[in-house]
C-alpha cells in the first residue's frame, strides 16, 4: 500500500470514481455517512462519479436511487456498463449502426445515446450483438443469440458478473448467461464491464478528470478493474470483502489505499513499514510466527488493517499459502461484542 504523504486522498485525485452496492448503498439502505462523505469530497473540488456494472438500469434510474438514499446525484454522474459497451460498439461500427440487443431497456438507451439503432436479437441487419443482463429475456431470444454469435456476428457483453445482490439473496448474474453462450459458441465476447477497462475510461471520458481513484468494495472486480485502467484504487471495507478475502488477496486484487469507510477519501494514508520482522503502522504491530497473523498493540482501525494486510501479502507472495487469520478480529468488531 502506498503513503498519501499526510494528505487526504481528496487532495490527491480529482476524479473519484465510485461502485455502488457495497460502497455507497448496501441494498435499498444507504450506507453510513456515504452521503455526508461525499459531500464533503465535493466541496473539496474533487469530480464525484457513480459506476455500475448493472446495464439494467439507466443513469436516471439510478441517480433517482441516490437522491432518494440522500446521496446528491444527477444522471451526468452516473456511468454504466452499457454506455460503455456503447461506446465500444460505436467505435467498431460507426454511427447508425444497427445492433441486436439482448437485455433491458437500459442497454437499449445506452446504444441510442450514442448514436446506434438497437433492434431485435434475430435481425438479419445487425452488424453486432450485444448482451446485458435483463430479468425479462426470454429463451427464444437466447437461442437466436447463441446461434448468431456462433455463426459469427461481433458480440459485446455489457458485464461478465457472475452473481448480484437480489430481494431474494445472491442470484445469478449476466455473467451465467455469458457462460452459456460462450460454451455454445466458443467464443469469448469483448466484456465493457469491470474488471475490464472500457468502464472506466468510459467514467474517465464522461466526467473528466485527470488524476481518477477507483473506489470499490471488490476485489475481483473494482481493485482489479483498476488496475486494468492503470489508475489507483481505495477498497473500503462496508461491502463483500472481509479479512479472509483480504489476508488471501493476489497482487493484482490488492489495492493502493484501504479503509473502513468512504471517510477514508477524506484522510490520510500511512503506509506499513517492516522494522526487524514486524510490520507496524501507527499504534500496531503484526508478526507471523508458525503461519498465523500475531497482532498486538492499538490505535486507529483503519491502521489495523493496513497492517494486518502489509504483513498477510509478505507471508502470501513468499510462502506461497495464506496466513492463518482465525481467531483474528477486527478492533470494531471486538468493540461490539
Amino acid at each position: 500500500m502506498r503513503d498519501s504523504d499526510g494528505r487526504p486522498l481528496v487532495d490527491l485525485y480529482d476524479l473519484t470514481m465510485l461502485d455502488l452496492d457495497g460502497v455507497v448503498y448496501v441494498g435499498d439502505r444507504a450506507v453510513p455517512g456515504a452521503a455526508g462523505h461525499l459531500a464533503d469530497v465535493r466541496r473539496a473540488g474533487a469530480h464525484v462519479a457513480f459506476v455500475t456494472n448493472n446495464a439494467s438500469r439507466s443513469p436516471a434510474a439510478v441517480a433517482e436511487k441516490l437522491t432518494d438514499l440522500g446521496v446528491a446525484a444527477e444522471p451526468g454522474d452516473v456511468v454504466t456498463s452499457s454506455q460503455a459497451a456503447a461506446h465500444l460498439l460505436l467505435e467498431q461500427h460507426g454511427a447508425g449502426a444497427t445492433v441486436a440487443v439482448l437485455g433491458a431497456a437500459g442497454l437499449r438507451e445506452a446504444l441510442e445515446e450514442a448514436g446506434l439503432a438497437p433492434t431485435v436479437v434475430d435481425d438479419d441487419a445487425a452488424v453486432a450483438l450485444v448482451t446485458g443482463f435483463g430479468p425479462d429475456v426470454v429463451w427464444h431470444e437466447v437461442m437466436h443469440a447463441a446461434v448468431r454469435i456462433r455463426g459469427g456476428l461481433p458480440w459485446v457483453a455489457s458485464n461478465a458478473d457472475l452473481t448480484f445482490p437480489s430481494s431474494i439473496g445472491l442470484a445469478p448474474g449476466h455473467g451465467a448467461l455469458v457462460g452459456l453462450l460462450s460454451r455454445f459458441a466458443d467464443v469469448e465476447p469483448v466484456v465493457a464491464g469491470k474488471p475490464q477497462r472500457p468502464l472506466l475510461d468510459e467514467t474517465v471520458r464522461r466526467v473528466g478528470g485527470e488524476r481518477p481513484l477507483m473506489v470499490g468494495d471488490r476485489l475481483d472486480t473494482d481493485i482489479e478493474g483498476a488496475h486494468e485502467a492503470g489508475v489507483d484504487s481505495l477498497l473500503v471495507l462496508t461491502g463483500v470483502t472481509g479479512l479472509a478475502e483480504l489476508v488471501a488477496a493476489p497482487a493484482r486484487h490488492r489495492p493502493t489505499f484501504l479503509a473502513p469507510d468512504l471517510a477514508g477519501l477524506l484522510s490520510a494514508h500511512p503506509s506499513p513499514a517492516r522494522d526487524d520482522g514486524t510490520w507496524r503502522c501507527g499504534g500496531w504491530g503484526v508478526e507471523v510466527s508458525g503461519g498465523r497473523l500475531d497482532v498486538r498493540g492499538d490505535g486507529d482501525d483503519a491502521d489495523w488493517w493496513r497492517v494486518v494486510a502489509a504483513a498477510a501479502w509478505e507471508h502470501l507472495d513468499t510462502a506461497g499459502t495464506p496466513v492463518d487469520a482465525g481467531g483474528l478480529v477486527p478492533p470494531e468488531q471486538a468493540r461490539e461484542g
